[in-house]
């Protein structure tokens, strides 16, 4: 493949050695650079291996790989992709922060769930390697066996939930075989609501799978009885799941953050919508996510409004940090009009080399960059590109994924159209869902010539998803080709204002208490509601919440409302105590409670119309003048006596035999 080292060199500041057989011939020149005990990125992943092995004798020495060949040497523009080569090697040395893991355990205690004897052939196969129990759902026809080395039961699973070392079943229709079982296995009376539990699953009924999203399932393996292969494999996989096994904590969750509901009154569902594996539950006024059955997809952190999920591997400001130097020394090695390519390891990688290998490669102008999946992918990291200098985002997924999509395509939908209304083009953020290589090549060739900012960015992302986020949006509309302030969003969008009906609110700051952002505050000191846009993510619930009816929401980015102070919604004098002079509540509040009650409450009527000043006092003042008073509540008029229906018969009766009509 050619190279550029010249654009290599403007683009990395680092020393820069060149070698053509630095696997084998020059492998003395590697050696020199471990001994130096500076970080080496070696420009070479196929034989990673080897180099890791003469690399254990340096072990100070920080190593790292990075693949220019199938991303860029290896493509009909190879001669164009020298800025291309530099910003990879540049960008692989971003440190990336230690993954958290989930440990989980298998005793190797595990139920076979079938309908024959396809089930038992697995079992005993199995049995010298796990302690195995095999329940028959509406049982065909099963020869019994000479010897008994495991139960095999009848039942039909109703309810099943749990992980790798800790399933727990709800088991309908259940029943011991007979032992004088002859020419087929026979049961006893059956029962329902049996519980089991086991930790691992291998399922051969056939039938609809336990679980949502069922391949994810850690421990949960299933295959079709009809299909030898599928079982063979999942004999094989079952048999390895004894052991501890450790699992990414994909997640990072901080339940004070969350917006799910207040007071009983919901209102984000954005991730219990998306969550595919049923890992997501709801847990009071939070959600909790747990980190055994999730498996990583990332949705509820692309989806999440407030950052309270974030995604972890990595962080969001750590991925954007390797986004920022991808950028800019792709910027500083003379390349022009950068496209980032998102895709995963699994699938978009080896497309990729497919298309490097038998194809015409990558454009020179589009940077590849592996995220864990795809759909952990939000606003901020696609608004991030065009604020840092690119000029498109394309998002590569199966054409038949594994995990839900929709929040992916919501994040490109509404990061499209805020790049477009701030004049970077129309149609540059693209999810490509493909698996022909030729025809990634075609798409990406295919998407429109975006603008670049002539001005890109620089900022360093640091802290927490939604800090970073507004960051970034800022940012962004200071780099834009043609600026505007305000940009309708569709319903949904976490961005937007609330509309309020100021003659109706009477300033009761429900809406203040439900809000989990605190984007609507009060004032201590005065009657007021205030409103702060960029802390809003429109979930709904001050619009739920409000007794009046006054608040609606408005989707949209406004980006001087995000750069503006707090702005105030509705601001009233407050009502002074009559008595001692203090500030309390508000005069139209008061005032309103004066209408309702004036010569329409016998206390307030007549001689008791003086009642009405303890309306006008504060607290402490009214206690002051009602226990004064002495007022008696015992004095109101009487109520008519509770009549009962013989009552009302007796008295009209009696009516109709007085002739005065005294009655």
């Amino acid at each position: 493949m050619p190279l550029d080292v010249q654009a290599i060199g403007r683009g990395c500041a680092a020393n820069m050695t060149q070698a053509n057989q630095l696997c084998g011939l020059e492998l003395d020149k590697f050696k020199a650079a471990l001994a130096e005990g500076a970080q080496i990125t070696v420009a070479c992943t196929q034989e990673a291996p080897l180099f890791k092995e003469v690399a254990e004798d340096f072990p100070q020495t920080p190593l790292t790989f990075v693949n220019i060949r199938e991303t860029g040497g290896w493509s009909k523009d190879a001669a164009a992709a020298g800025p291309k080569a530099a910003a990879l090697i540049a960008a692989a040395s971003e440190e990336m922060p230690p993954i958290s893991l989930v440990t989980l355990e298998s005793g190797g205690v595990a139920l076979i769930y079938g309908c024959d004897d396809v089930a038992v052939d697995a079992a005993k196969r199995l049995a010298d390697r796990l302690d195995i129990t095999v329940i028959l759902t509406k049982p065909k026809d099963v020869t019994p066996r000479a010897v008994n080395e495991f139960p095999v039961l009848k039942g039909t699973i109703r309810n099943a939930r749990g992980y790798l070392g800790k399933f727990e079943l709800t088991i309908d229709d259940y029943a011991l075989p007979s032992p004088s079982s002859r020419s087929k296995l026979l049961f006893g009376t059956a029962h329902n609501g049996a519980t089991s539990t086991c930790d691992l699953i291998l399922d051969l009924s056939g039938g609809l799978p336990l679980f949502p999203a069922h391949e994810l399932r850690p421990g949960y393996v299933r295959a079709d009885p009809r299909d030898r292969a599928a079982v063979e494999r999942a004999i094989a996989d079952a048999s390895n799941l004894v052991g501890t096994f450790d699992k990414p904590r994909f997640i990072h969750f901080e339940d004070s953050l969350c917006a799910h509901s207040r007071s009983n009154i919901i209102g984000c569902t954005r991730c219990l919508d998306l969550c595919p594996t049923g890992a997501i539950t709801p847990n009071g006024d939070a959600v909790a996510i747990d980190p055994n059955v999730c498996a990583g997809c990332g949705s509820c952190a692309s989806v999440c409004p407030t950052g309270a999920a974030s995604y972890s591997l990595p962080s969001v400001d750590a991925l954007m940090r390797r986004l920022r130097t991808l950028l800019q020394t792709y910027r500083k090695a003379g390349g022009e009009s950068a496209v980032v390519l998102f895709h995963d390891g699994d699938h978009g990688e080896p497309l990729i080399d497919a298309l490097a290998r038998f194809g015409d490669g990558l454009p020179a102008n589009v940077l590849p960059l592996r995220v864990n999946e795809v759909t952990q992918l939000g606003p901020e990291a696609i608004a991030a590109v065009f604020a840092y200098g690119g000029a498109g985002v394309a998002l590569l997924m199966r054409s038949r994924p594994r995990h839900e999509t929709a929040g992916l395509h919501r994040a490109a939908q509404i990061s499209g159209t805020i790049v477009a209304a701030l004049g970077f083009g129309e149609g540059i953020v693209r999810v490509i869902e493909t698996d022909d290589p030729d025809r990634l090549r075609a798409l990406l060739d295919a998407m429109p010539a975006g603008i670049a900012t002539e001005t890109p960015a620089s900022f360093i992302p640091r802290g927490a998803k939604r800090s970073v986020l507004e960051t970034t949006f800022r940012e962004l509309h200071l780099a834009a080709p043609s600026p505007v302030d305000v940009v309708p969003l569709a319903p949904g969008a976490p961005f937007g204002t609330v509309q309020l009906n100021v003659e109706g609110c009477t300033l009761c700051h429900a809406c203040v208490t439900a809000c989990p952002t605190h984007a609507l505050s009060d004032n201590p000191d005065r009657a007021m509601l205030r409103f702060t846009e960029s802390l809003c993510v429109q979930c709904g619930l001050c619009e739920a919440t409000c007794p009046e009816d006054v608040i609606t929401l408005e989707p949209r980015f406004d980006f001087q409302a995000w750069n503006a102070p707090l702005r105030v919604l509705k601001e009233e004098e407050p009502f002074h105590c009559i008595a001692c002079g203090a500030p309390f509540g508000t005069r139209s509040s008061i005032e309103r409670v004066l209408s309702k009650l004036q010569d329409k409450h016998w206390m307030f009527q007549g001689a008791n119309a003086r009642r009405l000043d303890v309306i006008k006092m504060c607290a402490d003042c009214r206690v002051e003048a009602v226990v004064n008073e002495s007022f008696d509540p015992h004095t109101a008029p009487q109520r008519p006596p509770v009549m009962s229906t013989e009552d009302y018969l007796r008295a009209r009766e009696a009516k109709k035999n007085d002739p005065s009509g005294s009655h």
